[in-house]
């Protein structure tokens, strides 16, 4: 879709004053201190707006608002930059974030871009799934034909919104454990998910990554990764914190 000339923005320019972006040293503070974990300008599939909303034409579509703090995606571009990628690296930590979605889109936050928060335009479902906006993605398999091998982890409750409308994500994650030798001790954890305030997920072990990356290997520190490759998606006011020790570390 045309964007105006007024969200044309020069991305090295308007991102760094941009409300998503911070220095990238601050990603790893020692204090639990909120910081914001992307600093490089996106890619050509991204543009900077001021707000979004359903296009008029289009449901399926985000039209954006003129000014500067939130990030869409328009699923076009090459394929590996359809993503935001943190620029640094995560142990235990807590994100808060902003999203909207289109009609019929969705979209995904990847702790360590392993462990999947299902973002997807879920409103009104009686019996979410695991594939429906709060689960824990199931793991899949790419061929012959993209398919779920198991259940995942369903919502507890169906608290996503109409397309179009923001919502606020609040995630609790604890990353997976390594003895001095690298074998995994302790799988990770969401230990809280909120959706919209709403509690949907708490102490969901993830024993393997989800989706087609199940079979990759895990690690105690990794990126945070927003979706931004399987539809219209925006996102504004992402934070991250590191969390104190869990009991027993």
């Amino acid at each position: 879709m045309p964007l105006p000339q007024s969200v044309r923005l020069g991305f090295a320019a308007a991102l760094a004053a941009a409300s998503l972006i911070v220095g990238p040293h601050e990603a790893r503070s020692e204090t639990g201190e909120w910081s914001r974990p992307f600093t490089a300008p996106p890619s050509a599939s991204w543009i900077e707006a001021g707000d979004a909303g359903l296009a008029p034409s289009n449901p399926r579509r985000l039209e954006p608002v003129a000014g500067r703090g939130v990030l869409m995606s328009f699923y076009r571009g090459e394929y590996d930059d359809r993503n935001l990628l943190s620029d640094e690296n995560y142990g235990d930590c807590e994100v808060h974030l902003e999203f909207m979605l289109s009609k019929g889109s969705n979209a995904g936050v990847k702790m360590h871009g392993l462990y999947e928060i299902q973002l997807r335009d879920s409103h009104g479902i009686a019996k979410p799934k695991a594939t429906d906006c709060g689960g824990v993605y199931p793991r899949a398999e790419l061929k012959p034909r993209y398919r779920t091998i198991d259940e995942g982890t369903p919502p507890l409750v169906n608290a996503a919104r109409p397309a179009g409308e923001w919502q606020t994500l609040e995630i609790r994650f604890r990353t997976p454990r390594f003895d001095e030798s690298g074998t995994k001790t302790a799988s990770a954890v969401f230990e809280e998910v909120r959706l919209n305030g709403q509690v949907v997920q708490r102490g969901a072990v993830v024993d393997y990554p989800t989706g087609a990356n199940w079979r990759k290997l895990q690690s105690p520190v990794g990126p945070l990764f927003l979706q931004g490759d399987h539809g219209p998606v925006a996102y504004r006011n992402v934070r991250i914190r590191a969390l104190p020790a869990a009991d027993g570390d």
